[in-house]
């Protein structure tokens, strides 16, 4: 994510629950649900400063959103089931599921090198990187984020012809904007429509995601959380080259719990798009403590606290991790 805030003044939190609810009744079961958010969420929002979140929870197919505080330290005005967040990285999630579903509607192949796509990085070394090396973290060493002397795309495909590994592809993971940013480019570009038509106007409404943006309409404004610096300065996502396709969406709780229902395959989607999100889930590297799936992160379930902050780390994010390829790649599991 490309900003410097210590702490977002809002802030939404996704849960995922499998749990029986048989012989509860409703209200008490809500109730019950409520108490244990309130007790987790509360005591967080006071340690950080944080005046908003909003809270999505799925049980046994019931989706249920509780909200706290404010969208804005400056009106007041509550957070609600309607409040747009800034996902940040999960958005990363969404541009795999993209590329996923172009390579099962055969638009593309995420075996393929990036100069298929991308003519004018032929003979680059970059060129010779993989969709999938892009899309798994592993494509020799990017930066964290887009440098910013590039302000353009043809900009980015001079710093890509330019751009020297410092590790062989498929070795090392080095979390990065630019490597699934320029995923998300190519997508687009072979299913031969704009990145953010393509999400809000064929992979949003498949997903059922009725209120989530790139690009937040004039009207839909008013429900877009504010976010601060540590100074408590307004502040939102930094726009540039790659930010949509890397950290662009805005988005609901209940948006996202559908998107976590889609991800459990709890709900029913069309074929080829259930296909594509299942697809994002099988396993290509060993990464320290994780399993790097398209962009996703697995853990095995039942998994440790420990072992979740180590793959949740600092080091994780901003230090190369040497890699293990699973060859053939890992099907998807459900105990993860």
């Amino acid at each position: 994510m490309k900003t410097r805030a210590k702490s977002l003044a809002t802030a939404v939190l996704f849960v995922m629950c499998a749990a029986t609810a048989v012989g509860d009744a409703a209200d008490d079961l809500r109730l019950r649900i409520k108490s244990a958010v309130d007790m987790a969420i509360r005591p967080v929002m006071a340690k950080y400063s944080i005046p908003g979140v909003a809270v999505g929870i799925t049980v046994a197919g019931k989706h249920y959103v509780f909200s706290y505080g404010v969208a804005s330290t400056e009106t007041r005005q509550p957070v609600t089931r309607d409040t747009l967040f800034e996902i940040g990285s999960v958005t990363k999630t969404f541009t795999a599921t993209l590329a996923s579903y172009a390579q099962v509607s055969g638009y593309l192949s995420l075996s393929e090198k990036t100069s298929k796509y991308l003519p004018a990085l032929r003979d680059s070394k970059f060129g010779n990187v993989s969709l999938l090396n892009l899309g798994t973290h592993t494509p020799g060493g990017l930066p964290l984020q887009v440098p910013d002397n590039v302000g353009n795309n043809d900009e980015l495909m001079l710093y890509l012809k330019n751009w020297r590994p410092t590790y062989e592809p498929g070795t090392y993971r080095t979390y990065a904007n630019p490597g699934i940013g320029t995923l998300g480019l190519i997508t687009a570009k072979s299913m031969g429509q704009g990145f953010a038509p393509l999400m809000e106007q064929r992979l949003f409404p498949v997903l059922g995601m009725k209120s989530s943006y790139i690009n937040v309409p004039e009207a839909k404004m008013v429900d877009y959380a504010q976010g601060y610096t540590k100074e408590d300065a307004p502040i939102r996502m930094a726009t540039g080259v790659l930010s949509s396709e890397a950290y662009g969406i805005k988005a609901t709780a209940p948006d996202m719990v559908r998107f976590v229902e889609a991800n459990m395959n709890s709900i029913r989607l069309d074929k080829k798009f259930q296909r594509a999100i299942t697809e994002t889930h099988a396993g290509y590297f060993k990464a320290g403590p994780m399993t790097q799936d398209l962009i996703w992160e697995q853990y095995q379930y039942p998994v440790a606290l420990k072992t979740l902050l180590e793959g949740n780390s600092s080091a994780m994010t901003f230090n190369a991790t040497a890699v293990t390829e699973i060859n053939p790649p890992e099907g998807p599991h459900e105990d993860v």
